[in-house]
This record gives C-alpha cells, sequence and structure tokens, in this order.
C-alpha cells in the first residue's frame, strides 16, 4: 500500500464543504494508500481543553481517546477523496476499538498513519474501518479502529462482528446534564464541526430535530468518568446506539464486577434509551 505523506493537520471546513456536493460513493474497494503525518507537537492548551470538556483529570499524558482526536482529519481526508467508495456526508459512526500499549505524554513527537480496511456488508448498508496508527520513535503507542455505516441496501444475512454486552443496570453512578452547546464547545475543541453536532438549525438542515452530542464526547466523558487507568495500557470497546439529543440529561452507569469493565451512557428521562455501551481491559 502507498504512502501518502502529509505536512501539517487537515481543515475540516474545506473537507466538509467538499463532502456536501453530490456524486461520490457506490465503489466496491478502498483507497489503495495511506496518510502519514509525521513529528506531530500536541499544543499543551489544546490538550488542557480537551481534558476540562470530556472529565479527564488536566495531565501531562494524553487521555485513551485523544491521539483519535488528532488522527481523525486524516481519516476524513481519505474517506473525502475521489476513490473513497462510500459517500462522506450521512456516514454514522457505530462502533470504536482503542488500544494504549503505553502511555503518551503530550511532549512525544507523534508518528500519524491512517489507512481505510475491511469494506463489507451489513444488513443496514455497507460499513468501513478506519485504522489509524500512532508511533513514537518507530514504537507503536496507540491504535485505534472506527467502523462507519453507510445507510442503504444491506444484506440481512451479513455479518454484524462482535455484539456489545446488556448495559449495567441499577441506580446511576451519576447524572450530567448536558447543554445545548455542547455540540460546539466540544467541536470548536476537537476540531470536528460536523454540522450535525454545531445548533439545532444546521442539524435539521441534515435531517436530525436538534444537534446531537458527539459520539466521540459521549466515549470519552465515560472513560473520565472511569478515571486514569485508562491512559494507561488497555484497550476499550465502544458500540454507538442512540444518539444525544441536545440539551439532554444522561446517566452513567457501571459494573466492575467482572472481567472487563462495562459501562454505559441512557436516558436519565427514559431509561429504555441507550446511547452507548462500552467495554475496557
Amino acid at each position: 500500500m502507498a504512502v501518502t505523506t502529509v505536512k501539517s493537520i487537515p481543515a475540516l471546513g474545506p473537507i466538509y464543504a467538499k463532502a456536501v456536493l453530490p456524486g461520490k460513493g457506490g465503489g466496491s474497494s478502498l483507497p489503495d494508500t495511506r496518510l502519514r503525518l509525521e513529528g506531530h507537537e500536541v499544543d499543551r492548551l489544546d490538550l488542557l481543553e480537551y481534558q476540562r470538556i470530556c472529565g479527564f483529570n488536566n495531565s501531562d499524558v494524553l487521555p485513551h481517546t485523544y491521539p483519535h482526536v488528532v488522527g481523525f482529519p486524516l481519516q476524513m481526508q481519505l474517506m473525502s477523496g475521489k476513490d473513497f467508495p462510500l459517500p462522506l456526508m450521512g456516514l454514522v459512526h457505530v462502533e470504536n476499538v482503542i488500544t494504549v500499549h503505553r502511555e503518551v505524554r503530550f511532549d512525544e513527537a507523534l508518528d500519524i498513519t491512517v489507512s481505510a480496511d475491511n469494506l463489507r456488508a451489513h444488513p443496514k448498508g455497507k460499513v468501513v474501518d478506519l485504522v489509524t496508527e500512532v508511533d513514537v520513535a518507530r514504537e507503536r503507542v496507540w491504535e485505534g479502529r472506527s467502523t462507519y455505516l453507510a445507510r442503504g441496501k444491506g444484506d440481512a444475512e451479513a455479518d454484524r462482528g462482535a455484539q456489545p454486552p446488556a448495559i449495567p443496570t441499577g441506580p446511576a453512578a451519576a447524572k450530567w446534564s448536558l447543554p445545548g452547546d455542547l455540540g460546539r464547545t466540544y467541536g470548536l475543541a476537537s476540531g470536528d464541526i460536523n454540522p450535525i453536532h454545531m445548533s439545532a438549525v444546521t442539524a435539521k438542515a441534515m435531517g436530525f430535530p436538534k444537534a446531537i452530542a458527539h459520539g466521540m464526547w459521549t466515549y470519552a466523558r465515560v472513560l473520565g468518568a472511569i478515571g486514569p487507568r485508562t491512559s494507561g495500557p488497555c484497550t476499550s470497546h465502544v458500540w454507538f446506539k442512540k444518539p444525544v439529543l441536545l440539551p439532554a440529561k444522561v446517566d452513567f452507569v457501571i459494573d466492575t464486577t467482572g472481567e472487563k469493565v462495562v459501562a454505559g451512557l441512557r436516558s436519565t428521562r427514559k431509561p429504555e434509551i441507550e446511547h452507548l455501551v462500552l467495554t475496557l481491559a
């Protein structure tokens, strides 16, 4: 697979603007290239703001999900290319697996590589994985696999992959009130300015009744609540379920009695509405 080196983090605004244009999608193969950014330096102030918004303690160690934020614009650049077989707008982030091999400090230079993998049928359309790998001085320190669904004609017999455990039941470990502007706040901190998150007006234009919280914010917020252990060697697997319409009140639930920690978010008002469930090992 060919490697294309990029000199800096791509700006997401032009990518989203390009994504709304019609005429792409329907191919059957993935681009035969990787995007690579070498020597990326994390901005300490950006990191502190991310930690604050997502409920992580202030630390020189990158939170579990932070390398995804750094690599996400490379994912977007790859998915917006003419040779990517699925239309970027409308892709739904349904699942994510992250492995942290060791603690990573903000002052370490990151080499980030992104590639697309495993385009396949799904009962509700097609899914594809975007793989992000982070190295420091040629040592693999972090890797993530983001699974995106393009809704359409599916295959009822298609393999759904690993299924999530049941969300923990019982009283909430914490209750969080999420403000209406959370999508803008997190979007500006993370760079993910997808219109579905930024305001009710832009979300309605994309088919949502209200702005919705970023799935990666809910993922990070749950990991932040679990505590500092998530920044060391471990693997998390999250399944995104129902979107969180902002503003909202949600329950954080957790079960630490099994071999893996199981945690989740559910609606406070309607506990039967589950927003995500994750495992941590």
